[in-house]
């Protein structure tokens, strides 16, 4: 019991000191901030003071960069939900389209990897479903960094490209769907209680990138909540077990995540197929032809240039989402 009680101080302790360490870092990131505009108040009255236009250039771009740090630490203040400094898990599963879904799926995977690496975050591949002939039917990642899922969690809902095939021998213009679904990574201490009779595990052979042993042992962990048909699945860790664990970790982000949307206490209550999101939730559209064109249908805000936000530009689609607030 002494050393259960050590643990849980030790635990709280950590905890406290990483949300000190936050609190501490958003504060020299306003002081900084604040030092930032003196000095360009400074320049413009020394510049006047001497009738000097030749620095007229260097405030402008002293004020650009002010402005670009400011906003994003406004931004950042939205973040005030109960998750949104934690990590996120993020699932992207192909529409119907065969390969043009699955391109388009694998397309959105690299756009979301490029963000995340850009934001100096982590990325973890807990599962990627490949197929042969082109792309991916589905891949579940872990995106691990402050305020991951803040950032992340307007991105829930179907995404839809509008282009031509490169797999269209006619050159024909296309239209395919892929979805996205965004959780947070939960704390240790968030307790989910998941019956174990309403699971259902299956093993099956692991495919794609990984280990020695991949091809060769059947690790790789499908689970099934009956009640609510949600399925998920983990591949890319070295042993079932360790698949096991992932494959609930999500699961129990999933349930967590309904249970809180349809303001359950129990998970037992929750009845029905939540297997996937709703096609009809169509967020934000990708236009490749005739014309370049990324728009959000939330909040009509529109980006130009498609290429760019397929790089990974993605935060004004995001920041325009969280302002809506």
């Amino acid at each position: 019991m002494e050393a259960e009680g050590f643990w849980n101080d030790h635990e709280q302790a950590q905890k406290v000191l990483k949300e000190k360490k936050r609190v501490e870092t958003k504060i020299v990131e306003y002081t900084n901030l604040a030092s930032e505009l003196e000095d360009i108040k400074v320049m413009v009255m020394l510049a006047e003071e001497e009738d000097d236009k030749s620095l007229v250039l260097e405030i402008e771009e002293a004020y650009a960069s002010y402005k670009k740090k400011s906003e994003a630490l406004r931004i950042k203040t939205l973040l005030s939900g109960e998750y949104d400094k934690n990590n996120a898990i993020l699932s992207i599963h192909a529409g119907s389209g065969g390969l043009d879904a699955q391109d388009w799926a694998e397309m959105l995977l690299r756009m979301y990897t490029r963000w995340a690496e850009d934001k100096d975050y982590k990325i973890s591949i807990w599962d990627l479903q490949d197929d042969n002939e082109g792309g991916i039917r589905n891949a579940t990642v872990l995106v691990e960094g402050e305020n991951a899922y803040g950032y992340l969690k307007n991105e829930k809902g179907v995404h839809r490209i509008v282009r031509i095939s490169p797999f269209d021998s006619s050159g024909r213009r296309h239209t395919s769907f892929s979805s996205v679904d965004v959780m947070p990574e939960l704390d240790d201490d968030i307790d989910v209680d998941i019956n174990p009779d309403d699971l259902r595990i299956d093993t099956y052979r692991s495919s794609g990138a990984g280990g020695q042993h991949v091809n060769k042992t059947d690790s790789a962990i499908r689970i099934t909540h009956i009640p609510t048909n949600i399925v998920v699945s983990c591949q890319n860790e070295r042993s079932q077990h360790q698949n096991k664990e992932v494959a609930m970790k999500v699961l129990k982000a999933k349930l967590y995540e309904l249970a809180e949307q349809e303001h359950k206490e129990k998970i037992d209550e929750l009845k029905g197929d939540y297997s996937q999101i709703t096609w009809g939730s169509q967020i934000r559209s990708y236009v490749f032809h005739p014309y370049s064109l990324v728009k959000d249908h939330r909040t009509n805000a529109e980006v130009g240039n498609v290429y760019a936000v397929m790089d990974g530009d993605l935060d004004y689609l995001i920041n325009e989402k969280l302002k809506q607030r």
